[in-house]
């Protein structure tokens, strides 16, 4: 088995969520956009995307427009990466977790499966690298 350990620092909240589901994408083959793992990360951040401020302020943010977002939206929801919870559209909680505090991620890939272990942890020691 081979073990390779990597830290790196990040600067925002939604930086770290951003990367996080960038790799999951990765390992899961979904082939996510850059655009939608933008919105997953916002949403995951903000709680939910369904408000039209909240709206707003990620077309601001991210230069985009509502028929986007309501297209990017149908397609996570199809693949169960956004849940329709209490009549608001947010992350499947599976997949969402605290972001303003540190995270370390385990990935196994094994030979004839993928397994993916997430575990949340503060760090509170500073980032050498």
């Amino acid at each position: 088995m081979i073990i390779q350990k990597l830290k790196r620092s990040i600067d925002t909240d939604i930086e770290l969520a951003e990367k996080y589901y960038s790799l999951l994408s990765a390992v899961n083959s979904l082939k996510l956009t850059e655009r939608e793992i933008q919105l997953i990360a916002f949403t995951s951040i903000k709680g939910n995307i369904t408000y039209a401020n909240v709206r707003e302020e990620f077309c601001n943010k991210y230069n985009s427009t509502s028929p986007s977002i309501n297209n990017i939206i149908s397609k996570l929801k199809k693949i169960g990466i956004f849940i329709k919870e209490n009549g608001k559209v947010k992350v499947n909680p599976i997949i969402s977790i605290d972001f303003t505090k540190d995270l370390t991620l385990e990935i196994k890939l094994v030979h004839g499966e993928t397994t993916i272990n997430v575990s949340k942890g503060v760090d509170n020691k500073k980032d050498v690298n």
